[in-house]
Parts: structure tokens; sequence; C-alpha cells
């Protein structure tokens, strides 16, 4: 007779999740902290804080300076770097399933969308996509900082550590959904809108962030998904700059194809 599995520690499971999500909100608070204080050095200074500028600012203090210490820190303090800090250069095969991540993301996104609008479910904005309405020379900007530090900043903080961390108590397979429940969850600040509408926008966040879990999961590369994460973003960036950019001439456009 096969001997029954030790009942898991709950006790230690909850300790866990909390240490994981406090180091995710740990990496935003930084961040945060960081991205204010800048801007009131910039305007103490006497500098113009341009939304370029105010973006490109935040970008490199939060995904870049804030996650990357955090996560830095919280690796070197369990003394095993390596165990969390697992970017490498992907194999041809690695590349393969970043591009399969990259398109199954946005297939994800448009049959969310769709199910959203049949249901007519209440969403929310995103902050930084309502700044780049207003000044689409922003979304210009974001394309390249999505591969050079959202994708990798994120991706080190959310998938390198708190993934990490959770699977070491509660295995793969749960790590995966607990670290993509944690990365929808802190884009919370990140949005506008209505409490409902909110929820629904961090559901459909998990899903996507679901597909990013999976894939460092099997690949054990944080490369992956950062390219994954970073390629998701700018396309979306870019699809929004052409939109604002060449609506009226997509539209004419349209009309002479009819």
């Amino acid at each position: 007779m096969a001997r029954p599995s030790a009942a898991p520690d709950r006790g230690a499971q909850a300790k866990t999740f909390a240490l994981a999500t406090g180091v995710g909100l740990g990496g935003l608070a930084f961040g945060f902290a960081l991205t204010l204080a800048a801007a009131a050095g910039v305007r103490f200074a006497g500098f113009t804080l341009t939304p370029s500028l105010s973006i490109v600012l935040s970008v490199v203090l939060l995904q870049g300076v804030a996650f990357g210490t955090v996560a830095y820190a919280y690796a070197n303090y369990r003394e095993d770097p390596g165990r969390f800090i697992t970017f490498r250069v992907p194999t041809i095969r690695e590349v393969g399933l970043a591009v399969a991540g990259w398109l199954g993301a946005l297939g994800a996104l448009v049959v969310i969308s769709l199910v959203l609008q049949s249901a007519n479910a209440p969403t929310a904005s995103n902050e930084v996509a309502n700044y780049g309405l207003e000044h689409p020379e922003v979304l210009l900007v974001l394309v390249p900082l999505s591969f050079l530090l959202v994708g990798p900043g994120e991706e080190l903080l959310f998938r390198g550590v708190v993934q990490g961390t959770l699977r070491e108590r509660f295995g793969r397979v749960p790590a995966v959904v607990l670290a993509s429940l944690i990365f929808a969850s802190v884009h919370f600040t990140s949005l506008s809108g209505a409490l409902t509408g909110r929820v629904v926008t961090i559901g459909a966040l998990f899903v996507i962030s679901l597909v990013l879990s999976g894939l460092y999961e099997y690949t054990g590369n944080l490369t992956v998904p950062a390219l994954v994460h970073g390629a998701y973003n700018a396309t979306q960036f870019g699809l929004l700059y052409v939109s604002i950019a060449y609506g009226d001439q997509l539209q004419q456009a349209s009309g002479l194809l009819g």
C-alpha cells in the first residue's frame, strides 16, 4: 500500500505567499517612490518634465532600477542568485517558443476582448495607454523600452523571484497560477475606472500572465518570457500609435478598397 503523502503545511504556505506578494509589492512601492523623487528633482532643478521624459523616468526607475534592485537584493539574501535570476541566451527552440508565446498572448487578447465585448462587460483603461492617447509620441518611446526594460524587469521580479519563491513551497503548477494572480493584481494601481471594470481587466491580465508564467516554468529561462512580454507590449503600443497617427488615412484607404 502506498504511503499517504504528508499534508501540506498551510501556515508555511501562507507565509510563503505573503513573502512573494510582499516582494512584488515592495518593488512596486520602491519604484513609485523613486519616480516621485526624480520628478520632484527635475522640477526643482528648473527643467520641464515633458511627457516623453516622464515616461522614460518612470520605466527606467520602476522596471529598471526598482524591480532589478529588489530582485537582486532578495536573490542575494537567499544566498542563491542563480536559482532566481536565470537569464541566458535562448536556443533556437526557445526563440521559437517565444514567437509562439507572443502570438498566443495576442490571440488570447483578441479572444478575451471579443468575449468581453459580446458580454458587454465593463473594463478599465490603462493609464499609460491613456497618456499615449494624449501624447502619441510617448508610444514610440515605449516600443523599445518594452524590450529593453519593461519585459526584463517585470519578468525578473515576478517570474524569477516571485514565481521562484512560490515554486519552492507550492510546486510548479500552483506557482504558475499564484504568480500570475499576483502579477495581474499589482496592475490595479495602473488602471483607471470603476472597481468592477478593474477586476474584469485584472482577470484578463491573469490569463495573459499564465502564458508568461507557463513559458518560464517550461523553459527555466527568463529571457523567453521577457521577449514575449516585451513583444506583446510593444505590439500594443505600436498598433495604438498607428491607429492614432494614421487613423484617418487608414479609414480612407479601407473606403477605397470597398
